[in-house]
């Protein structure tokens, strides 16, 4: 026997809502990661991208998740809180699908490029891929609002794409590099529907013959 429930229907969470949390997990395993990294005597931070090895390879899926100490991590964490936010807050699964190209295409072009016998981690591979999204996504969906965030965030880090030239010996100018050019894939690959519903409403508007 079927039965009619009174209560109300369970609202979604609103989108913001849904970024904030995602965002704030993701800092929050970093943090965990770091602290398990420590404790064991920096035997997780080993697992970083090691260019052009086999074992190297599942750097890819770890390095974004390793830093080097707690200095490293903390210079991080704001900008992939703020970053991050503003990727997801175009919609959860837009935003995670961006940070898996920008995670794949960042991470692989590390391992092709980088100098032999380094260790490359850090989620700054994300937080450039991020600033580069960020900065174009809307050039492609040619949307305001999306603009708008782009002049934002160039206000904010546009001094930080510098990162993206070799600078410190220390510092993976490869995986700053790479991870804006995911940045960029992730923006052309994901703005497909904006640009076809762009192309549709031209076709509409040319006078019929």
């Amino acid at each position: 026997m079927s039965e009619i429930s009174n209560r109300p229907a369970q609202r979604e969470r609103p989108v913001w809502m849904q970024a904030a949390m995602l965002v704030g997990a993701f800092t929050v395993l970093l943090w965990v990661i770091e602290l398990i990294d420590v404790a064991s005597g920096s035997r997780l931070e080993r697992n970083g991208i090691e260019p052009r090895s086999v074992e190297g390879l599942w750097g890819i899926l770890f390095a974004p998740v390793l830093h080097d100490d707690w200095q490293h991590l903390i210079a991080n964490t704001v900008p992939i809180v703020v970053l991050g936010f503003l990727v997801l807050l175009s919609g959860p699964a837009r935003g995670l699908a961006a940070t898996g190209v920008i995670w794949v295409v960042g991470g692989f072009g590390t391992w092709l490029t980088a100098s032999s016998y380094t260790n490359t981690i850090g989620a700054s591979i994300l937080i450039f891929g991020f600033i580069a999204y960020l900065l174009v996504r809307g050039f492609f969906t040619r949307r305001l609002g999306q603009l708008a965030i782009g002049v934002v965030v160039f206000v904010l880090y546009g001094s930080a794409l510098w990162g993206i030239l070799p600078s410190e010996p220390n510092v993976s100018w490869q995986g700053h590099l790479f991870g804006a050019v995911g940045g960029v894939v992730a923006a052309r690959l994901l703005s497909a529907d904006a640009r076809a519903e762009r192309a549709r409403m031209k076709s509409l508007d040319r006078p019929t013959p």
